[in-house]
């Protein structure tokens, strides 16, 4: 008689070892999703969300995009110290960096110059290198007025020359963006990726998604 309070008694811990061991595992795979997150996060691909109208028509505010973060090489998070490189930006390529004047931001410009490469603009046109630079299908002027370079290089500025090391940015909504014709050139190191893709889409102002543009490709 007395086999059955013990049975009782190990059933008990035996139970007790049972949830702790699948609490255990929770927890295991709990942490090992977060480092895989991060990890990706870090180094592969980041989710952003645009919040202005600098890019359109090419994007969209409330277009929720994924930036390729391995394209231009794995970067120490903290100091951007280059760990591998892969290739450099070029010309035409929709990119997400470090705004240079506030660090806390993070910008996104298409490439118009590669270190080593003149612009010019003149009359709201963009030449590189003396040619007439027309990468972008989304490239857009919405005010009609040409302003002189002696009151902002909006519409007229340079020559000037990409440094070692660095990339001169513009937007799509060209009248609409503050880039580096107000602001100066991005450094290399300061590049989070390339932008890739639409993954989501939302029209605040009707409420509704646009489910045309989810799955586009950012060219």
């Amino acid at each position: 008689m007395s086999t059955f309070p013990a049975k009782k008694h190990f059933d008990k811990r035996s139970s007790q070892r049972s949830w702790q061991s699948v609490a255990w595992e929770y927890l295991q795979a709990i942490f090992i999703a977060l480092l895989l997150a991060i990890f990706i996060r870090t180094f592969v691909a980041q989710a952003f969300k645009i919040p202005s109208g600098s890019m359109e028509s090419t994007l969209l505010i409330g277009d929720h995009i994924l930036v390729n973060k391995f394209i231009y090489g794995v970067r120490n998070p903290f100091t951007r110290e280059l760990w591998f490189p892969v290739k450099k930006p070029e010309r035409g390529d929709v990119v997400v960096f470090i705004y240079p004047l506030d660090r806390e931001k993070d910008f996104i410009k298409r490439v118009i110059g590669v270190e080593g490469d003149t612009i010019r603009i003149r009359d709201k046109k963009v030449y590189v290198n003396g040619k007439l630079f027309s990468v972008g299908e989304g490239i857009q002027h919405t005010d009609p007025r040409i302003l002189p370079g002696s009151v902002q290089p909006r519409d007229n500025m340079g020559p000037v020359t990409v440094p070692k090391g660095k990339i001169f940015v513009m937007g799509d909504n060209r009248d609409q963006s503050y880039d580096s014709r107000f602001w100066g050139f991005v450094p290399l190191k300061d590049l989070k990726g390339e932008a890739f893709t639409i993954y989501w889409s939302w029209d605040s102002d009707k409420f509704w998604p646009r489910l045309e543009r989810i799955g586009d490709i950012i060219r």
